[in-house]
């Protein structure tokens, strides 16, 4: 064996191949499958959902920002929160010709909910909650199936 084959040189186009042998990973799921998406994702088309709802009968909400925060901050506008009392949402009006905003913090519902469904409940009801404060009407008003299940 005068004969040794070289190595392959690694230059600088892809891998085709892991280190194994065995073939570059790839997605467990293609994109457009529902398990693609991140916790994130999800919860925030869940808000959305809520919004195009609430929109039909309120126009005016194309006029509010909705967001989804992980958390609260600790030092929110709303003053300090205690751990009894963890927001689930909260709301930033309009000012210096900034729009208002609706917030969901997408972890404490998170974690107060089980499955996708209470989820959405959950997320339709703090979103309700906000919309009414910004508005300055009662729950009842904004969305009359509020507080029913």
């Amino acid at each position: 064996m005068d004969n040794p084959v070289p190595p392959r040189a690694a230059g600088p186009g892809p891998r085709r191949r892991d280190r194994h042998g065995r073939g570059m990973r790839g997605p467990i799921a293609p994109p457009q499958v529902p398990l693609a998406a991140s916790r994130a994702d999800a919860f925030a088309d869940l808000v959305q959902d809520s919004v195009e709802r609430l929109e039909r009968r309120w126009p005016q909400l194309a006029e509010m920002d909705f967001m989804v925060l992980e958390v609260p901050r600790l030092d929110g506008a709303d003053g300090p929160w205690n751990d009894e009392a963890v927001p689930l949402g909260g709301t930033i009006p309009a000012r210096d010709g900034r729009r208002a905003r609706v917030v969901v913090y997408r972890r404490p519902v998170e974690i107060r909910t089980k499955g996708r469904d209470e989820r959405a409940a959950l997320v339709h009801e703090v979103v309700v909650e906000q919309v009414a404060e910004l508005l300055g009407l009662t729950p009842e008003t904004v969305d009359p199936r509020y507080g029913e299940d």
